[in-house]
């Protein structure tokens, strides 16, 4: 699994935890609906730390508590 397949899975993961739609996610996180869209759909598979720290910050958890998953436990290295 590679970060960006990690990063999808977790934020779903988060949504439905909070019961919560990724539209209603990127209102309270202040990103626009079509970036958090290219991050779901796979489109961006290169999500910055600043855009995981709004996402935190708008679902009240830290980083820690993001990357705090079992889907981030066996990623493909991604040297290139």
């Amino acid at each position: 699994m590679t970060i960006g397949d990690a990063t999808r899975i977790r934020i779903k993961e988060l949504c439905s935890e909070k019961k919560i739609t990724v539209n209603k996610l990127s209102t309270i996180c202040g990103i626009t609906q079509s970036t958090l869209n290219n991050i779901i759909s796979g489109r961006n598979n290169s999500t910055t730390i600043s855009t995981i720290k709004k996402i935190c910050d708008g679902l009240e958890i830290t980083i820690q508590d993001f990357f705090n998953s079992d889907v981030f436990l066996d990623l493909e290295q991604e040297v290139q």
